[in-house]
């Protein structure tokens, strides 16, 4: 089963519908004792990163992604839910994150449209390329970004995919089974769905 977690933060039908196409059971809740029993945990989320940390806290579930991370157990953060793993966030003047990978949030530079919406090419970094969740991804494919901020994390090998947008940014991070990514492999059609099924299969084999 994968556990997507519902922190009131975004449309989640995208996906479990995904997940489900892909044939995976699916939970969709925030009942810490329910993500628990899941092989997976997927950790999705738009809107703005004060009112998502301040969600995640009112459910209790800080400690239950921190923890679950640290198991080492298959986590799959998308979205703003890659951007609440970070230390610290530029949106709405500053606001800590879950300091789960060391770093930032920060916002665009000027010179281009903000938010980025549409679709963009990943590229692969040298770090990404033994990455589970990117096989059968080829260099250069698209996905689909919806996004105002974009992460900078302190260690620059945990970097899988980069991508550019006013400036050259990691698009996905990778460490162990943590994977996280700023675009939405739900609405990204084949490449997205293959990501998913890629992380179907990261969980079955934890």
């Amino acid at each position: 089963m994968i556990g997507i977690v519902d922190y009131g933060m975004g449309n989640l039908k995208s996906v479990e519908r995904a997940f489900e196409h892909e044939g995976c059971d699916v939970c969709v809740t925030n009942d810490r004792k329910q993500l628990e029993k899941a092989a997976g945990i997927v950790f999705p989320g738009q809107g703005a990163f004060k009112d998502a940390v301040k969600n995640v806290d009112r459910y209790g579930l800080r400690d239950f992604l921190r923890e679950w991370v640290a198991s080492e157990r298959p986590f799959l953060g998308i979205c703003m839910g890659l951007q609440l793993l970070f230390t610290r966030s530029e949106e709405a003047g500053g606001a800590p994150g879950l300091d789960i990978v060391a770093g930032n949030v920060r916002r665009f530079p000027p010179g281009g449209k903000v938010p980025q919406m549409g679709w963009n090419s990943v590229r692969i970094t040298e770090s990404g390329k033994d990455c589970p969740l990117l096989d059968g991804i080829k260099d250069g494919e698209y996905f689909y970004f919806v996004h105002s901020y974009y992460v900078d994390p302190v260690a620059k090998d945990v970097v899988a995919l980069e991508t550019d947008y006013n400036v050259t940014y990691a698009s996905m991070v990778w460490s162990g089974n943590l994977f996280a990514v700023q675009f939405h492999p739900e609405k990204s059609q084949d490449a997205g769905l293959r990501m998913v099924s890629n992380f179907k299969s990261i969980a079955e084999q934890a």
